[in-house]
């Protein structure tokens, strides 16, 4: 059975991708999006902020789901929500039922993030677990690869609605790989939760490492999500087709990010958490140059925006490791949970927010400088013992 653990793994990244498949495409649409709805950057980071509002409790639920039931039925059905509500989408007559739809995405992916990755976690000791944390949150920035490739050739060619009537299919793929392959590892049982453990894990000091560093790498993933395409086309002056291509590219740096710092944390003599602080650090450096003169050029920008797939999205693999790692036995699924609908107050807010900076400054430049603050003020914080 310890072969299987790589089917399982397999199957996390699978479904992991295909349920983040098309809101992981909006930013790679976003010209397209702002032409066909006649929407202005804060109402298109408003649909990134929409998809990702109802976790916000969806993802304490999901995670005491996923400790008293295991992943196998909460994950795949969550997925199924999601494939359901995108279906039903593509028959959205605007901005305003879009809107709506994203919610109900929402609240169906809320399953995905906690449970894949307590999937993960159950099936891989501590000396292979970072690894395979980084291949299954790869899953993300690969789903946003494919969209990024299909998803604005697909919006120019028939319109934004057969976008989520792709994303309808891919979901419903991930849900049934998901729960036909997925299994529990052998001998594991669900324990009984004792409620008071859970307030007492409030106060552990790790938590508070996880959630200021998880939410900081979030805004930065999703600001470089809503704004880099609309930088290198505004800014840099690059043609749309090639500005989706280079967020391909930002999304690639990602995954392998993903994986080669979750792989670098399995070894590093100081623990997961200094590969963390070395991403955040490199993220506040890229942050601040792409608000200079420096991202005016072409070439730099789209080397800076690789820069920050690579650490700013990839930290995410060492990080969901730290996280995992540092709940106690019973309660992985309530502390990924909790950390991350800690992330996802950040989700909802920076798309929009973000936006509107933009809009109203009539640069980006103050929204990198920003978020290369957030990232500052983090590393200096959560660096100490």
């Amino acid at each position: 059975m310890t072969r299987y653990r790589w089917v399982v793994l397999g199957v996390a990244t699978f479904t992991q991708a295909t349920a983040a498949f098309f809101v992981q495409g909006i930013g790679a649409m976003g010209v397209h999006l702002q032409r066909d709805l006649g929407i202005g950057t804060a109402r298109l980071g408003l649909l990134l902020s929409a998809a990702q509002f109802l976790p916000l409790a969806g993802l304490v639920v999901a995670g005491r789901l996923l400790d008293r039931h295991g992943e196998r039925w909460v994950v795949g059905g969550g997925v199924l929500v999601v494939a359901a509500a995108l279906a039903a989408g593509s028959a959205a007559p605007g901005y305003v039922s879009l809107l709506v739809v994203l919610l109900v995405v929402g609240a169906g992916y809320s399953t995905v993030q906690p449970g894949g990755s307590m999937s993960v976690a159950s099936w891989f000791d501590s000396s292979r677990r970072g690894l395979a944390m980084g291949v299954r949150q790869a899953g993300l920035p690969l789903g946003g690869v494919l969209a990024a490739l299909a998803l604005p050739s697909l919006a120019a060619a028939h319109g934004w609605r057969w976008t989520l009537v792709a994303g309808a299919v891919a979901a419903l793929l991930g849900a049934v790989a998901f729960m036909v392959f997925y299994r529990r590892p052998p001998g594991r049982v669900p324990p009984r939760i004792a409620s008071g453990v859970r307030v007492a894990l409030l106060r552990e000091p790790y938590l508070k490492k996880i959630v200021l560093s998880g939410v900081t790498m979030v805004s930065v993933h999703n600001g470089v999500g809503v704004l880099a395409v609309l930088h290198l086309h505004r800014v840099a002056a690059v043609d749309p087709a090639s500005a989706a291509l280079v967020y391909v590219g930002v999304q690639c740096a990602g995954a392998l990010g993903r994986v080669v710092l979750a792989a670098w944390s399995d070894r590093h003599r100081s623990g997961r958490y200094a590969c963390v602080l070395v991403c955040l650090a490199a993220v506040a450096i890229g942050l601040a140059a792409l608000a200079t003169p420096l991202g005016r050029s072409p070439i730099v920008a789209a080397l800076l925006f690789g820069w920050l797939g690579f650490f700013g999205i990839g930290c995410y693999g060492p990080w969901v490791a730290y996280a995992a790692e540092s709940a106690p036995p019973g309660h992985t699924g309530f502390v990924l949970g909790l950390a991350m609908a800690a992330n996802q107050v950040a989700v909802v807010v920076t798309p929009a927010a973000l936006g509107l900076l933009t809009d109203l400054t009539g640069g980006f430049s103050p929204a990198w400088a920003l978020l290369a603050a957030l990232a500052a003020v983090t590393l200096t914080l959560t660096a100490r013992p």
